[in-house]
This record gives structure tokens, C-alpha cells and sequence, in this order.
């Protein structure tokens, strides 16, 4: 060979890279956070104001990143909450308004297409009972919500990826379990009246007030009849005798 092409043969050769397996991993995808996909959508304030005063957007965050199930939120938009009548949030407890919140999140993932055949109730992050789940029912044109005490339609979506699913309401799910008297307990039967007991040992009838007893004295009435019997007799014969004699 030429020295030319020698050396562009040996040139090629040292630039060549190394031919060993890669250990570069793919870089890991950013968490899910819920509160920022709500920021962008804008219109959810109050909504992302309760997730942070509840510590529950931590919750969602932990869920989505730690499960296989997913989740879904059917987020109340400004005016939803502005529909409420005035000062319904201030009137609840901190465990009410995180059972609120809760109320409004499905643990599993759930996208449009799976609404036609889901099953009610709808279990929520509050709970599987009936005063914690409400029920879907999707038609051709809209997908219902009701709750016991709200009846409303998803009213568009949000967000929505292989794990998350995000759509807007425009009324607060209100839970039956925070708005609606809970039942009273059944009251106590009462018991029956217990009849004295009588004392171990005791002979039968103390303890108990003795009834009057009424005795018949039939011995001394006898005897009573005989000794008048005894005196007619004694005169008649006393009479006899001095008739007898003295005739």
C-alpha cells in the first residue's frame, strides 16, 4: 500500500470508539404532580388550595409514584366552589375537608372509554360505604355523577396519561357522610322488671311482706260448747233428783 492510504487506514482505525455493552440507563420520568397539571389548566384554585391545606396532594403524590393502579380526580372547578352556599368550607373541620378532597379522588385509574362499563358504587379515597362512594352512569353524550346529595356531569377533561386521570365538575361532590344527618342509634330496649331475688339459704317467703293470717280457733270454741253443755246438764240432773225426793 501507498503511504497515503497507510496512513489514513491507521487514522480511521484509532478513531474508531470502544465496542463494549452500554450501562447508561434511560432517565427516569419526572413524578406525576397533580397540583402543577392543575396550575396550568388554571380555573381549579380553590381545589388545589384545599390539596395543599390537607397535605393531600403529598397523598396523590406518593399514590401515583408508588402504585400500578393510578388514579382519577374529578376536580371542582372556581365556580363550582363559588356555587356553595357562603361559608360551607370555613364550617368544616380539617378531617372533613380532607374527607372532602378524598371524596373527589377514584384510587384507580379510570380513562373515558372504561366509564361505559365501570361498576357503582364508586369506591373513593375516602371509602368503599355508601356514604363515601357515589355512582357513573355514562350515556351517549355526557357522563353523569351523583352522590346522594350532587347531580352533575364531567364537564371536560383535564389531564390524562397512562396513570392519571384528571376531569372537571362544575359542582362540589358533596359526600352524604359530611352533609347529611347520619342516623340516630336505635334506642335500648328495655329491660324487663327483675322480681326480688329471694336469699340464698333463706327460709321461703322472707324478703317478701307475710300476708295476714287469719286463725280459727276451733279447740277453745269447742271447748267453750261442751262446758255450757256440761252445766245444763249438771242443773237438769240436780232438778230430777230434788223433784224425785221431795215429791
Amino acid at each position: 500500500l501507498s503511504s497515503p492510504l497507510l496512513l489514513l487506514l491507521l487514522l480511521l482505525h484509532c478513531s474508531s470508539p470502544a465496542s463494549y455493552p452500554s450501562t447508561q440507563l434511560p432517565a427516569p420520568a419526572g413524578p406525576t404532580n397533580v397540583t402543577k397539571i392543575l396550575e396550568k389548566a388554571g380555573h381549579f384554585n380553590t381545589f388545589i388550595h384545599l390539596l395543599r391545606s390537607t397535605q393531600e396532594d403529598s397523598h396523590l403524590l406518593t399514590l401515583l409514584n408508588n402504585s400500578n393502579n393510578g388514579a382519577t380526580i374529578f376536580a371542582p372547578s372556581d365556580s363550582a366552589f363559588s356555587s356553595l352556599k357562603s361559608g360551607t368550607l370555613n364550617s368544616l373541620s380539617d378531617e372533613a375537608k380532607s374527607e372532602l378532597v378524598k371524596f373527589h379522588v377514584v384510587p384507580t385509574f379510570l380513562s373515558s372509554a372504561q366509564f361505559q362499563t365501570v361498576s357503582n358504587p364508586i369506591a373513593t379515597e375516602a371509602g368503599s360505604g355508601g356514604r363515601v362512594s357515589f355512582n357513573l352512569t355514562a350515556y351517549s353524550d355526557s357522563v353523569n355523577i351523583t352522590t346522594g346529595l350532587t347531580n352533575t356531569s364531567v364537564a371536560g377533561n383535564v389531564y390524562a396519561d397512562n396513570q392519571l386521570a384528571v376531569y372537571r365538575v362544575d359542582k362540589v361532590l358533596l359526600p352524604v357522610d359530611i352533609f347529611a344527618a347520619k342516623p340516630l342509634a336505635p334506642a335500648p330496649t328495655p329491660a324487663a322488671a327483675e322480681k326480688p331475688k329471694k336469699k340464698k339459704g333463706a327460709p321461703a317467703g322472707e324478703g317478701e311482706e307475710a300476708a295476714p293470717v287469719v286463725q280459727v280457733g276451733t279447740s277453745a270454741a269447742a271447748a267453750g260448747i261442751l262446758g255450757i253443755w256440761s252445766v245444763k246438764v249438771t242443773a237438769a240432773c240436780v232438778l230430777v233428783l230434788a223433784y224425785t225426793y221431795g215429791g
